[in-house]
């Protein structure tokens, strides 16, 4: 995993920092809305595979992974 997409993993879990003590929604829609509609699509692939192949993670944001919106290579 290069520096640059393990990013991906601590901004996720920063988001899920924040997003755990919302009430608004469950915090990992929360995360996967936030990354569907900020982050590139290739960061959204990057970060999904990650999950895939077992990146550590707060179980948050391996739950936003099945939420996010993975556009066609």
């Amino acid at each position: 995993m290069t520096q640059d997409r393990s990013k991906l993993i601590r901004m996720a879990g920063q988001m899920a920092d924040f997003f755990r003590h919302q009430p608004d929604r469950p915090p990992a829609e929360a995360v996967a809305a936030h990354i569907n509609d900020n982050w590139a699509p290739q960061m959204r692939r990057d970060f999904v595979e990650m999950i895939r192949q077992g990146a550590a993670a707060d179980p948050v944001v391996r739950d936003a992974a099945a939420f996010v919106r993975v556009p066609a290579a």
